[in-house]
């Protein structure tokens, strides 16, 4: 695959079920249009959106829309 880079759509605050408040990032994905000459720094969208907290770690987003930090058991609901 190309090159990817992330467009910010929105951003949030959201309450984790530990208790804790977070900052969430909503992206999407955006790749490098490779039939464009490189001297023309062109993108599009990938279709694919991705939510991370303010340091780093993934979130998941659930089919019924509900969001949880990766790799724990904290769900998250915006503020």
């Amino acid at each position: 695959m190309g090159q990817i880079k992330l467009q910010l759509l929105e951003s949030f605050h959201a309450h984790g079920s530990d208790g804790q408040t977070y900052k969430v990032f909503g992206y999407e994905r955006m790749a490098r249009d490779e039939s464009v000459p490189a001297a023309i720094d062109q993108w599009q969208s990938t279709g694919i959106n991705e939510y991370r907290l303010a340091d780093g770690r993934y979130v998941d987003e659930q089919g019924d829309g509900s969001l949880h930090i990766e790799r724990s058991d904290v769900k998250l609901t915006r503020a």
